[in-house]
């Protein structure tokens, strides 16, 4: 059974209906699947209402259109890609740890294992690509199967990622970033373990949305410009555990009207500026001699 819940999250909720799998057509047209369909293998996906609805449900986003489903893929194959996450600290990982983030990604998609594989499979599958085009408006979708800047992503103990758009384009292939879908791989996550995800207005400047990183909780959100969202709750899981996902990014040629798109990597919100340019100016004037402080204003006056 699959449910939207709002533990966390302030979109609201959705009532489950049976398992269902999607077909590609257009609107209403989902059927329910037999009982006991297993897997990805089977293309089965759990919704918990109409297309229909649940495209209302992503255009009526909070902060901007977005869509949290729980429950969404078979907790079966879930559970195996949980088992084959690669241990911290080899060359199958890529470390970012900067004043902005610090967080562990998957260095490539050779490093996946069979239910990793298999789980990407189905979400670059032509099933799934209308069923997102469906629910975002968003046609012509393609995948990346180089997984650049996808697969597991691990924020570790102290760890987080500062409120910002995300880069713009795949630089390999030169498409344009359209949308990212996180599968969240956290067992018994507990609020106090931080790392949530957060939805800010489109100036940057306050959070509008929480969503909490629990097991088999996917979010799926349009990428643009304006579309802030970070993990600025810094992560306290007990040791040994970290806040894990697992990100699917989605492109197109090009972008309805606009001619040319300059690419950029992931853009900080102003507010983050506006708190870092105070602080230095605080930490300049603790080390200004007061003489030379007093000189400084004086000028200001004469000016």
């Amino acid at each position: 059974m699959t449910t939207l819940r709002s533990d966390g999250y302030t979109g609201g909720s959705i009532n489950a209906v049976d398992e269902i799998s999607f077909l590609g057509q257009k609107d209403e047209a989902i059927c329910a699947a037999p009982k006991g369909l297993q897997g990805v293998s089977a293309d089965t996906i759990h919704l918990s209402s109409s297309i229909k609805w649940l495209r209302s449900a992503y255009r009526s986003g909070k902060a901007f259109s977005h869509l949290v489903l729980d429950d969404f893929f078979p907790e079966n194959l879930l559970n195996r890609v949980v088992e084959e996450l690669p241990a911290l600290g080899g060359a199958t990982w890529v470390r970012h740890d900067d004043d902005n983030m610090r967080q562990f990604n998957l260095r490539s998609a050779l490093d996946l294992g069979e239910a990793g594989s298999q789980l990407v499979a189905f979400l670059h599958s032509a099933r799934f690509l209308y069923f997102l085009s469906e629910i975002t408006g968003i046609w012509e979708l393609l995948p990346d199967p180089y997984l650049q800047g996808g697969g597991y992503h691990l924020i570790p103990r102290g760890g987080k990622f500062d409120v910002h758009v995300d880069r713009n384009m795949a630089y390999a292939t030169g498409l344009v970033r359209r949308l990212s879908l996180l599968i969240y791989l956290n067992k018994d996550w507990k609020h106090e373990y931080g790392g949530q995800l957060e939805l800010w207005s489109k100036d940057g400047k306050r959070s509008e949305v929480t969503i909490e990183p629990i097991f088999n909780r996917t979010a799926i959100f349009e990428i643009t410009d304006e579309n802030y969202h970070g993990v600025p709750s810094v992560v306290r899981c007990p040791k040994g555990r970290s806040r894990n996902c697992f990100v699917a990014y989605y492109h197109t040629v090009k972008f309805p009207g606009v001619k040319e798109i300059v690419p950029h990597t992931s853009i900080y919100a102003p507010s983050l500026y506006a708190q870092r340019k105070s602080r230095l100016r605080q930490f300049a004037k603790d080390l200004t001699p007061p003489l030379v402080m007093r000189a400084v204003r004086k000028l200001r006056v004469l000016r």
